[in-house]
């Protein structure tokens, strides 16, 4: 029996390898990685009370009123004395509080003349500064593993100490094209062949996703050819085919994969483009069978097999990239499937209207696209102005 899309999705969550290798790299390199150790804070931060506006350190205390200005803190500095009742110390942003401070006042809420500053308002204990420790304490983790490190985290690493990181290795992913009717990308095909382009849409999303695509030579429509590839391709650490799993005559990617023992999570799921897809494990390695149409290896690369590659590279989470926008036009479709189809985004992402395309052969309208439109298969049509879900591409 085909599952739903959401049955088949739970089951590669469930079912994904973890990483077992990890390695170290410098931080130059460590971006988009997955992180594999634990990252603790070397030292408070902030390690001191820092300012966050351009103003004057005061005591809260003493306002509103005028205060005499003693002196001048820059980021970089530590003022060495302390601030008494009545007085009032100019700081920059960055700067550590004097001690006796307990608040700084903005410069845009006061009035300097000559050595005073005037400040018309009352100010609160603790306003305008980040109190040491309260962006993390020392030794507490701040980031741990599994984690994918973007910008944000590499900064974080840095801020830390950290010029070398332990992130997990990225796995290797076999791609296995199959098909008599497919010629490499470079040769001229005959009217009745055609080039070899999932193989190379697969190890775009494969590298994006993390993995190291690893393209095999394309095997034949028979028996040996096929199981032989297949063999060669279940030495990676993810396989991929594409094409082979329908049921035609010289489908046989099936058979081959089950004379080697494999054992099959699901082999159709209830979506459009993609609906023969497999995914399994087979010699303590697991493989995605995908359907040979372009947008159909591309979809359920996307849906499937992309949070497989993601989850083997040590990410403990793989969600998919989805969101909602408001259609065009009106769309219908007939229920009972859940639809991906080719679609362009508004450069603003409010909007989102169906491209024209002839179906899963159509690489010209994949390329035009932006997003795939997702249709729910509980849900027939949609007006203009509706909201529909669209996945990121």
């Amino acid at each position: 029996m085909a599952l739903t899309f959401l049955q088949a999705r739970a089951s590669v969550l469930t079912h994904a390898l973890r990483p077992t290798a990890s390695e170290s790299v410098p931080l130059a390199e460590a971006a988009t990685r997955i992180l594999a150790e634990p990252i603790s804070a070397d030292r408070d931060y902030p390690p001191f009370h820092r300012s966050a506006r351009d103003g004057f350190a005061v005591r809260a205390a003493d306002l509103p009123g005028t205060l005499r200005i003693t002196g001048e803190v820059r980021a970089g500095e530590i003022f060495p004395g302390t601030l008494s009742p009545g007085e009032a110390i100019e700081i920059m942003t960055g700067a550590p509080l004097p001690k006796g401070a307990d608040a700084v006042v903005m410069v845009e809420h006061t009035t300097v003349t000559g050595n005073r500053v005037h400040v018309p308002n009352p100010i609160t204990s603790g306003d305008n500064f980040a109190p040491q420790a309260s962006e993390s304490p020392a030794g507490a983790i701040v980031l741990t593993p599994g984690h994918r490190l973007g910008f944000a985290e590499i900064a974080l690493l840095a801020m830390t100490g950290r010029e070398c990181v332990t992130v997990y290795r990225k796995p290797r992913v076999a791609i296995l094209p199959t098909g008599d009717e497919i010629v490499e990308a470079g040769e001229t095909p005959q009217p009745f062949q055609i080039r070899n382009s999932n193989a190379w849409s697969l190890a775009a999303q494969v590298a994006r996703a993390g993995g190291i695509p690893e393209i095999q030579p394309i095997a034949r429509d028979n028996y040996d050819s096929t199981r032989a590839a297949i063999e060669r391709g279940l030495a990676s650490d993810l396989l991929l085919l594409s094409g082979g799993v329908s049921a035609g005559k010289y489908d046989i990617v099936e058979k081959v994969l089950a004379d080697l023992g494999a054992e099959f999570y699901f082999d159709r799921v209830k979506i459009q483009p993609g609906q023969p897809v497999v995914f399994g494990t087979a010699q303590g390695k697991q493989f995605f069978g995908l359907p040979g149409n372009p947008a159909s290896t591309m979809v359920t690369f996307e849906v499937f097999a992309r949070a497989a590659v993601e989850i083997l590279s040590g990410a403990t989470e793989a969600p998919l990239p989805m969101t909602r926008a408001r259609l065009t036009a009106d769309f219908h479709h007939k229920p009972g499937l859940t639809r991906f189809l080719p679609a362009r985004l508004s450069v603003d992402g409010s909007t989102v209207t169906p491209e024209k395309w002839g179906g899963s052969g159509d690489i010209p309208a994949l390329a035009r696209a932006n997003v795939f439109l997702v249709a729910d298969p509980d849900h027939e049509s949609w007006s203009a102005g509706d909201d529909i879900r669209i996945l990121f591409k």
